[in-house]
């Protein structure tokens, strides 16, 4: 059951949503099958954003401040590279893929979970990638930059990923 409430927003909504709401539909979802080292549920479960006003203002309205399971959400939005904290998840909109490497260098090796939505991001070292094909939203899972992260995902996610 709690798989099929992860597709949900994967194949039952994208002919009737804008895709930025199924954007942050998956995020949040992403959550409940992806566990950070350390993280304690008294901490704010934080998610940033970079290069998409739509996906920041969605998930804000939607899960800011909420208590969901074990986790607070705090939403962040980032200006630039630099701006860039701490944060568990980081979605990088295409406005903001063309400065992916530098992203990528700011984090390091912290366990933040890295969302994109640009063709070949995925294999750049994203470890969740949207990809659009036809008129199908998909994911990509690089296994090896989910690693580096130490985060740990559930076989449920990795079983409805494109794994690269």
């Amino acid at each position: 059951m709690a798989l099929a409430l992860l597709l949900v927003p994967l194949f039952g909504y994208s002919q009737n949503r804008p895709i930025h709401e199924i954007h942050a539909m998956m995020i949040y979802n992403f959550t409940k099958y992806i566990q950070w080292p350390g993280y304690q549920p008294s901490q704010d479960f934080v998610v940033g954003v970079i290069g998409s006003d739509d996906v920041y203002k969605t998930l804000s309205q939607w899960y800011g401040g909420q208590e969901r399971g074990n986790k607070k959400f705090v939403i962040k939005k980032f200006g630039s590279p630099a701006e860039i904290q701490k944060c568990h998840i980081l979605y990088i909109g295409k406005s903001n893929s063309r400065q992916f490497d530098e992203i990528k260098a700011k984090l390091g090796s912290a366990s933040t979970l890295l969302i994109t939505d640009k063709p070949g991001l995925g294999k750049e070292g994203s470890g969740i990638n949207f990809v659009t094909e036809g008129n199908k939203l998909s994911i990509e899972l690089n296994q090896s930059a989910v690693d580096a992260a130490k985060l740990k995902v559930s076989s449920q996610l990795t079983s409805i990923a494109k794994l690269i």
